[in-house]
């Protein structure tokens, strides 16, 4: 089970981009990898079709797994969640700094 889900914030803990925090736009745990908004972005020339004009665009590219943290939104800290399961049997991210849970 990942530990980052979809519109989740983390910060980049390695790289170009080291200490930028962003919001996740897309999880692929196949590839072990995560698309961060406005962070990783890498220059793309396009030609013009009939709906878009053509010239250089920026577009974010994937960032490793392994180099991003998750954000609490409580504490607004780096922390490596733990999973607990509540009352309901649901399971749940809880930070370990502020014991609060993630959704």
């Amino acid at each position: 089970m990942l530990k980052i889900k979809k519109k989740d914030k983390v910060i980049v803990l390695r790289g170009e981009d080291k200490g930028k925090k962003g919001e996740v736009l897309e999880v692929s745990p196949d590839k072990e990898q995560i698309l961060v908004s406005k962070l990783n972005l890498a220059t793309k020339h396009t030609r013009p079709t009939a709906t878009q004009p053509g010239g250089i665009q920026k577009k974010e590219s994937p960032l490793p797994l392994s180099g991003v943290m998750l954000v609490c939104p409580k504490c607004d800290q780096p922390a490596r969640p733990r999973f607990d399961r509540l009352q309901t049997g649901e399971k749940v991210r809880v930070c370990r700094k502020c014991a609060e849970v993630i959704l």
